[in-house]
Order: structure tokens, then sequence, then C-alpha cells
């Protein structure tokens, strides 16, 4: 493994990422496939020899190596999903059924034995209710190979979703338990557990300039449009009814709007998009192939006259980067928000950000994003006029975004709370004798 030289006194150090969602397309239905495919890359380049466990994509390889060696796809399921062609949850429960009794296993007798014998020390990190399962069985085998003290383990939850199928008190004997903000914190004391928060973190190549060429393009394809754009899943927790019924409203007040929305495969589009329907909005819905800014744009061009266009596509970060700094409002205006990753990523690129009042611990209200208070659509409307009619405040709020967001990289993530939190985690292992100033020689790339 090639270790960049300050990283030198983690180099026997594994991380195992274990998630449903990753890096594929076909595995990634929400913010959880960010997480994990910017967690992981961070971990690679770092320095850090990273596996990422994930339901992949049954037509690509079940093992791949990339970033010279030092991360390690493992897709995991893949004789399940060739039969669920729908993406990462379609058949999940077998799926669940074949990870829980083949994962742990694998791992033990494939990678946890075979480093552990050569001095290295692990770190497992796993993701969301699916994972609780695989993470006991795992930590009772672990002591049954007289193996868990060289293994620190961690469990996330970036939702509440599935936490009635978590054992939690059977969980927490298996692993420190995490969450991304201080509201799901707040929420996991309900079960009886008191989480670490280590919130969500970005890859630094959200901060990279946009192709001037797209951008271009794009500003000129929505000229003279208030342009509203929307990322999440078809859910009515993400107030789509409420970005709706804000569009409707400003056609009403002839400010010529243009809704753009990617929502995921949940039934609740239907009920969405038959109120814009009856609000007598223009619906158009457009597909693209590829991951470049120009089939998206290619892709839209016919259907610029509509209200909302609906995407059916995936996009990518190439897209949802150009997406997200032209549109004159990102609308991830979550009722119930764990913690908003869509809006951190709009304040990267220097967009601006209409978010919830809930998890978005990243974002200070008239400073650097808009948090909405309600689920009144004139909310919305308020703000939005008030950011076309004031290009200063727009002007401020877009380098504010940015600036705030840089502390948010997955490597300040990793240097800050990560990396400290395994050192307090069991004082008995050598990673824990690394003296403090060790964790200031990893680079921060945004200082």
């Amino acid at each position: 493994m090639k270790v960049v030289e300050s990283h030198k006194p983690f180099a026997n150090v594994t991380f195992l990422i274990l998630s449903l969602e990753g890096p594929d397309p076909y595995s990634h239905a929400g913010g959880l496939g960010s997480r994990v495919d910017g967690l992981s890359k961070a971990l690679s380049k770092m320095g850090f020899d990273t596996h990422l466990f994930f339901i992949g994509d049954p037509n690509r390889p079940g093992y791949e190596v990339i970033n010279d060696g030092t991360m390690h796809l493992h897709r995991w399921c893949q004789w399940i999903s060739r039969y669920h062609p729908a993406g990462v949850y379609d058949g999940e429960e077998a799926k669940l059924n074949d990870w829980n009794s083949s994962l742990p296993y694998w791992m033990v007798s494939n990678i946890i034995s075979e480093l552990t014998s050569s001095g290295s020390e692990l770190v497992v990190m796993a993701e969301e209710w699916q994972t609780a399962t695989s993470v006991a069985l795992l930590h009772d085998l672990l002591i049954k190979n007289n193996l868990r003290k060289h293994v620190r383990i961690l469990w996330n939850a970036n939702n509440i979703f599935g936490f009635n199928r978590v054992a939690w008190d059977v969980l927490s004997q298996a692993a420190v338990l995490t969450t991304v903000s201080r509201y799901m914190k707040h929420a996991m004391w309900n079960h009886g557990v008191d989480a670490r928060v280590i919130p969500n973190g970005i890859s630094a190549t959200w901060f990279a300039p946009l192709d001037a060429k797209n951008k271009e393009q794009l500003i000129s394809l929505f000229s003279d449009r208030a342009v509203l754009i929307k990322v999440a899943r078809w859910d009515p927790d993400k107030r789509w009814n409420m970005a709706v019924d804000a569009v409707a409203e400003l056609k009403r007040l002839g400010l010529r709007p243009l809704f753009l929305a990617r929502g995921g495969i949940e039934d609740h589009q239907h009920e969405v998009t038959t109120r814009a329907e009856q609000h007598g909005l223009k619906i158009a819905y457009v597909k693209w192939i590829g991951p470049e800014t120009k089939a998206l744009i290619q892709a839209i061009w016919p259907s610029i006259e509509a209200d909302v266009i609906i995407l059916e596509s995936y996009l990518s970060e190439q897209q949802r980067r150009a997406l997200f700094y032209v549109g004159d409002a990102v609308l991830a205006n979550s009722g119930i928000e764990p913690f908003g990753l869509v809006g951190l990523e709009t304040m990267a690129v220097g967009g601006i950000a209409f978010v919830g009042s809930t998890g978005e611990d990243y974002a200070t209200n008239g400073y650097d994003a808009i948090s909405l208070q309600t689920n009144d659509p004139r909310e919305i409307v308020h703000h939005l006029k008030l950011v076309k009619s004031s290009p200063n405040f727009g002007k401020k709020l877009r380098l504010n975004a940015k600036n705030s967001a840089k502390r948010y990289t997955w490597e300040a993530i990793i240097d800050r709370l990560l990396l400290p939190y395994l050192i307090e985690m069991n004082v008995d292992v050598p990673l824990s004798q690394l003296a403090e100033a060790k964790l200031k020689q990893i680079p921060r790339p945004f200082a």
C-alpha cells in the first residue's frame, strides 16, 4: 500500500465499510450512497487501505481494486441483484438474508483473520438498520475467534427508518453507535442509546470549478426563469407538495418558474404530479444517457417551456453540481431531515440552499442558506422573490455557503472527529498510543 509520508502512523489501519448503498448507479438510491462513496474514497486517498461492501451492480466485477490499490470494492448479493434490476432496494429482503448469512463469515475468514495475523488493526463502519444484524453476528464471530480486541466496530444511523427492526441492546454491545446530527442523536435517545455525532462530509470535488461552457449554456437555457431544483426521494416528509404549491404561486405572480425535480421510485410521485396538474402546471418528463452535463442540457432543451420537468435518469455528481449552482434555489426543504446532504452539496458549489430546520447543523439561516421554518409554500415564494430582487443578498449567500461547506469535506471530518474517536474507543490497542500531534499531520485541504 502506498502511504503518504504524513499518514505513516496509520499505515497498519484498514477500514471495512458496510452499506447496502454504494457508488454504482444501481446502488445509489439517496444520500447514503453519496455518503459511503465520499467517505470510502477519502479514506483511500488519505492512504488507508479501505474495503467497501455494498449491494452492487450485477453487471460489474464482484471485486474491484481502484485508487492505486487502496480502495477495494466488494459487490455483494450480485446473484440476487440479477433478478432485481430496479436497484439496490429491489428484492431487499432476499438481499438482506443473503448479506447476513454470508458477509460476516466471509469477512472473518478472508480479510480479518489474515490482516490481524500480520499486525494490522481494523475499523468496521456499518451503515443503517440493514447492517445491524450483520454487525452483531460479526461481533460474536470475532469473540469466538479471539479477534475482537483487534477490531473497532462503529454503526451509524443516517435516518430513523427501520429502527423498529434494530435490537438496540444487542447492537450497543457490538458497536459504538454514531449518527449524523444532533437531531438524530435526540431521536436515538428514545431507543435508550446515546450516539456520538459524526456529521456527513462531501468530496473535495464539489469545490472544483464548473465547466465554463456547460455553465453558460445552462444559464442561457434558464434565462428569465425562476429556477427551483429538488433532488430527493418521493416521500411526504420531503415536502414535495409544498414545493409544487410554491411553483404554482410563482406562476400566478408571473415569475415564470421552472421546477426541475428528480425523485426515486416511490409511489408518492403520483400524488405530487397529480397536484401539479390540478394547479394547471405543465409537466414534462425527460431522460438522458451518461454522466455528462451536456447530455442533461440536451435532454432538457426540448421541454424548456414546461413548468415542471421530471428528471427520470440518474444524476451524476457533475450534473448535480451544475444544476445546484445555476438554480435560483435548491429546495432541500424537508419537514424531517436527519442531515440534508443535498443542502450541503448545494452550498459547496456556491448555490442557494433552502433547507429545513431539523438536522441541518451546517447551515446558518440568512448567512449561508435559507432555513425554512414552516410548511407554508408562501415562505418559499417570499425568499425566492427576495433572492431574485436583491442580487447582493444572493451573492453573499453563495459566497458564505461555499466557505461554510469547506468545513465539511470528508478529509476535514475524518481529521477533526473520526480519528480522535477511534483513539478514544479503546485504550489498550496501539492506535490509542498515537500522539495527538500525529493527527495534526493529516493535511487539511481547506484550512
